[in-house]
């Protein structure tokens, strides 16, 4: 993925990409903790067509609903699941 930076002066930082679906989304990172999730129109790259602003909390908590688990947490549970359903056939 594509991920470009700006700077906006007494701001924060704006990340800018967009999706495998061609969806352009940003995330403004405000000086403060806070972040702006904003979601754009194909017509007008300039002006979001929605804004989800979230306090530092509530940006932590979306990350973690976002955020893939690792390959050996996944592979866990697998194992988890395979010794519970060999437990049932004894």
């Amino acid at each position: 993925m594509d991920i470009s930076h700006t700077t906006v002066p007494g701001s924060g930082i704006v990340h800018h990409y967009d999706t495998r679906q061609g969806d352009h989304v940003g995330v403004m990172v405000f000086d403060d903790g806070r972040r702006a999730v904003m979601v754009y129109d194909g017509d007008d790259a300039d002006s979001p067509s929605h804004v989800v602003e979230l306090d530092a909390d509530e940006a932590d908590w979306v990350a973690e609903l976002l955020h893939s688990r690792s390959l050996a947490d996944r592979l866990s549970a697998v194992e988890r699941r395979l010794a519970q359903l060999a437990g049932e056939r004894s």
